[in-house]
């Protein structure tokens, strides 16, 4: 069982993203339970705008980022929260994945069926539950299996505040609740591995 997580911060390599660091947590889990982990940080590539599979120009990332999707069984969005809306860089990936909708494998399935993901949000800000709401809504559009409690957060609270990693309370819960994440992905992608949904009805 393979595992991708797409890191949507807003910093590249080797700033310290706060989003990372409870998403780490999620890793942990699925690493426990025997699930290999890739991990993209999507601001450190060179991702172009469009709704295509194919490179836009020359020097595109995103055909290989989907052929590491499409590697996966198990994806997790990780986007901070910046007014109360997932990051540029996860609304650019979910974009370009607009293109899955009309791939499909060779049994007529589209190509996130049997799939499953998750989200984790940080923000020193509320909203996390619309940021959740918006990234999976699309990924449901896609195709993919979202299972129950398939997320984890952490926010300060209405009002600016400390980062995930500068302080702050609620630590505890997030982590526990990655935990609760990652377990649950990992138990409905199996469950669609035994029984694997078919192509749709014509």
């Amino acid at each position: 069982m393979k595992s991708l997580v797409i890191n949507c911060t807003l910093k590249k390599s080797p700033e310290t993203s706060n989003t990372e660091a409870l998403f780490r947590t999620v890793i942990e889990q699925l690493q426990k339970d025997g699930v290999e982990v890739d991990v993209v940080r999507a601001v450190d590539l060179d991702i172009a705008p469009g709704v295509v599979s194919e490179a836009v120009h020359e020097g595109d990332a995103w055909p290989d980022v989907h052929a590491r999707i499409l590697a996966s069984e198990i994806l997790v969005i990780a986007s901070p929260t910046w007014l109360g809306q997932p990051s540029s860089v996860a609304k650019r990936v979910l974009e370009r994945m607009d293109a899955m909708l009309s791939e499909t494998d060779d049994e007529g399935r589209p190509v996130a069926y049997n799939r499953v993901a998750g989200v984790v949000v940080t923000g020193n800000e509320d909203g996390a539950h619309h940021v959740i709401s918006e990234i999976t809504g699309g990924l449901q559009d896609i195709g993919y299996t979202i299972p129950g409690q398939a997320w984890t957060y952490w926010n300060q609270g209405p009002g600016p505040g400390p980062s995930f990693l500068e302080g702050g309370s609620g630590h505890d819960w997030s982590r526990k609740t990655a935990r609760a994440m990652a377990a649950n992905l990992l138990g409905v992608a199996r469950a669609l591995e035994a029984r694997p949904l078919g192509p749709p009805p014509q």
